[in-house]
C-alpha cells in the first residue's frame, strides 16, 4: 500500500477513529514556560556536530528504514554526542524562531535518545532503560536541564512540541530506539529543511510494512495509531 497525498492519509485516519478504542497515551498538555515566543530571531542553531554522528552511525537499509549502528560509537563519538548535546542544552530555545525552535527539539530529542541507549549496554530494549526495580522505558526519567528547568523525554514531546507545535508529523520525525518505530533520520533536521523533511518521515513510515500491513486479508497497524489517533 502505498501512501502518498493528505487525502489518503486522511482516509486512513478515518479508518482508524471508527476502530478499536484507543490506548491510553500521555496528553499534550502545554508547559507556558516553553512557549515559543520569537518570531524575529534570526539567530540558527549549529547542528553540523549532530550531522557528523549521523553520517557515521545511521544506516539506510534497502527496504527504507534506517537503522542505527551504536557499535561505530567509539569513545570520541561518545564525546561529540555528549559535546552536541551540551551545546543544545546550554542555550535557551526560546530565543529562536518558531521553525528553529521544532528542529531544535527534534535533534534535542533524538540525540539524547540514541544517549539513552549508549548509556546502556547490557539492555536490549529501551523498556528495560527506566529507573526503578521495574523500568517501563525511559521517557519520565530527568534528562537534561535546560534555562534552569528539568525536562524529561516526555516532557520534549508531549508538553512543548506537540502543544505548541500540533503537528501529527512530530510523531515520525521523533525516535523511540526500537525497531517498531519511525526512522531516524540521517539529516539533521534545520529550520530550512524541517517541513521537507517531516513530511517525508511521515510518508516513508507509513509505506513500511512496521506501520500499516494487510495480514490475511486484516489490516494490521502500529502502535503509533492507537496512542495518539
Amino acid at each position: 500500500m502505498q501512501l502518498h497525498s493528505p487525502k489518503q492519509l486522511a482516509v486512513l485516519l478515518l479508518g482508524l477513529c471508527l476502530g478499536n478504542a484507543l490506548q491510553a497515551a500521555p496528553s499534550a498538555e502545554p508547559w507556558a514556560f516553553w512557549e515559543p515566543r520569537s518570531e524575529t530571531s534570526g539567530a540558527a542553531v549549529d547542528h553540523s556536530l549532530w550531522q557528523a554522528i549521523l553520517s557515521k552511525v545511521v544506516i539506510n537499509q534497502a527496504d527504507g528504514s534506517t537503522a542505527v549502528r551504536y557499535s561505530a560509537f567509539d569513545a570520541t563519538g561518545k564525546a561529540q554526542l555528549q559535546q552536541y548535546v551540551q551545546q543544545l542544552t546550554a542555550m535557551d530555545p526560546r530565543t529562536l524562531a518558531r521553525a528553529e525552535q521544532m528542529a531544535y527539539w527534534i535533534n534535542l530529542y533524538n540525540a539524547l535518545t540514541v544517549q539513552v541507549v549508549l548509556d546502556h549496554p547490557g539492555k536490549n530494549s529501551i523498556l528495560r532503560m527506566g529507573g526503578g526495580w521495574l523500568p517501563r522505558g525511559p521517557w519520565d526519567n530527568p534528562i537534561a536541564s535546560i534555562a534552569g528547568q528539568s525536562l524529561t523525554l516526555n516532557d520534549i514531546e508531549h508538553r512543548i512540541l506537540r502543544p505548541f507545535w500540533q503537528d501529527h508529523r512530530i510523531h515520525f520525525a521523533v525516535n523511540c530506539a526500537s525497531i517498531g518505530c519511525p526512522n531516524l533520520a540521517a539529516m539533521a533536521y534545520t529550520s530550512d529543511n524541517l517541513e521537507n523533511m517531516i513530511s517525508s518521515a511521515e510518508i516513508s513510515f507509513l509505506n513500511h510494512p512496521r506501520a500499516l500491513q494487510f495480514i490475511e486479508q486484516r489490516l494490521v497497524l502500529s502502535s503509533i495509531f492507537d496512542w495518539y489517533m
